[in-house]
C-alpha cells in the first residue's frame, strides 16, 4: 500500500514545520510522494530530492479558474520541481454543458505536463456530480489526455467511495489511473478502493496507518 500513498496536507493554514515534517516521514517510511500547496513545492523537491514525488494543485480548490490562470500555475509548478499536477476541473462548465470547453481546457494541461514528462490527475469532485456526470467527466478527462482522474479535493461535502472507483473504472477502462481521495484514514477503506480500482491513495493521515499487518 505505501506505493501508492500519496501523503498530504492542504489546508490554507499548514506550515512550514507541518511540511517539513510531512516530508520526512514521506521519506523515511518510502512511500510514493507528497502532495503539498504550490506555495511549498521548492522547499519539499529540495529536501526530497528523487526520494518521493512532490504533487502539486493546479485551479484548486474550485477549478473554474481560466485555463491561461491554471497553464500559468501549471509552468511555474513544474518549474519549482513539481513531478505530477492535480488539476480541478471546472465543473461550473461542465454541469452548463460545455464539454467542449472542458476537454480543451484539460487537454492544454495535458500537452504542457507531458512536454515536460510530468503527469496530470484531474479532480472532478465526485460529491457535486451525479452517477451519470461522474461517468461522463471521467471519460473527457482521459480522452482529452489525463493520466488519472481524481475523486476528491478534500473540501467537498464527501470523498472518495467504493462506488465511484467503481464507476469511474468502468468508464475508462484499464489503462489510466485513478486516485482516490478524501476522507481514507484506514488501510481497510484503502484496501477497498485499491481492490474497486484506485491505484493511489491522498490521504492526510499518516502512512504508518497503511502498513499491512
Amino acid at each position: 500500500m505505501l506505493d501508492k500513498l500519496e501523503y498530504t496536507i492542504l489546508r490554507p493554514d499548514c506550515t512550514q514545520a507541518e511540511i517539513e515534517a510531512l516530508v520526512k516521514k514521506a521519506i523515511d517510511f518510502q512511500i510514493f510522494g507528497v502532495c503539498i500547496p504550490p506555495y511549498w513545492v521548492k522547499a519539499a523537491k529540495r529536501m526530497a530530492g528523487s526520494a518521493l514525488s512532490v504533487v502539486t494543485v493546479i485551479g484548486f480548490p474550485l477549478g473554474y479558474q481560466k485555463t491561461s490562470v491554471k497553464l500559468a500555475e501549471a509552468e511555474e509548478a513544474m518549474a519549482d520541481g513539481a513531478d505530477e499536477l492535480d488539476m480541478v476541473m471546472n465543473i461550473s462548465a461542465f454541469r452548463s454543458g460545455m464539454e467542449s470547453w472542458v476537454k480543451g481546457d484539460i487537454a492544454q494541461l495535458a500537452m504542457a505536463c507531458h512536454k515536460q514528462e510530468k503527469l496530470l490527475k484531474v479532480i472532478i469532485e465526485t460529491s457535486l456530480l451525479q452517477p451519470a456526470e461522474i461517468i461522463r467527466a471521467s471519460e473527457i478527462c482521459i480522452s482529452a489526455g489525463a493520466d488519472f482522474v481524481k475523486t476528491s479535493t478534500g473540501f467537498g461535502s464527501a470523498g472518495a467511495t467504493v462506488e465511484n472507483i467503481r464507476l469511474i473504472r468502468a468508464a475508462i477502462g484499464s489503462e489510466a489511473g485513478i486516485k482516490a481521495s478524501g476522507g481514507i484514514k484506514t488501510l481497510e477503506f484503502a484496501s477497498q478502493l485499491v481492490e474497486a480500482g484506485a491505484n493511489r491513495i491522498g490521504t492526510s493521515s499518516g502512512p504508518e496507518v497503511f502498513i499491512q499487518g
